[in-house]
């Protein structure tokens, strides 16, 4: 585990865990936004905040950092390696992603672990609609209605997990890894 950031324990810290993204991946979906989102009524996801969620814990004491990446890691330690690929662009009323198939289930199995380790520390309340592996790659007012291409990306396979930490600024949030794990031990 590395920590990239830190941060005093009586501050509140909205976080969450997520799968990091190749760097190769990175470059295929920045070039697809551009092709295909350029234009759009919306603000198009920077680099620096491309992931896969796996769980939002939102306003937490600082103190939990620790605890979230121990968990974090435990459930990275014992994930089988994780295949994606981009099927489909999908709006919802603030955001548009691409949806991801989880090849395998190992990126289910894995957000299905990290979930139940987090609300064992009473950290995290599990949403009631299933896990969806996706990219949210716009953030918008009002849907544009877009019907882009699926980005081509081949099969991806995500190396690292990170708890992250959301500093909400004008421009947009701003994401902040706070500590990152491998996968797969």
């Amino acid at each position: 585990m590395t920590s990239r950031a830190t941060v005093e324990s009586s501050a509140r810290l909205r976080l969450f865990c997520a799968l990091t993204l190749p760097d190769a991946t990175l470059d295929r979906l920045l070039e697809w936004q551009r092709r295909e989102l350029a234009g759009s009524d919306g603000r198009v996801v920077p680099r620096g905040n491309l992931h896969v969620t796996l769980a939002f814990l939102g306003s937490r004491p600082a103190a939990d950092v620790g605890p979230v990446s121990v968990a974090l890691r435990a459930a990275a330690e014992s994930a089988d390696p994780i295949a994606l690929r981009a099927t489909r662009y999908r709006e919802t009323r603030s955001v548009g992603m691409v949806v991801l198939d989880d090849v395998h289930g190992s990126a289910g199995h894995l957000a299905l672990d990290l979930f139940a380790r987090l609300e064992q520390l009473s950290v995290y309340e599990r949403e009631r609609r299933p896990w969806l592996a996706h990219v949210t790659v716009l953030r918008f007012r009002r849907p544009p209605r877009l019907r882009p291409e699926v980005p081509d990306l081949g099969e991806l396979s995500p190396s690292g997990a990170a708890v992250y930490h959301s500093v909400l600024r004008s421009g947009g949030a701003q994401y902040e890894v706070l500590e990152s794990v491998s996968l797969g031990g």
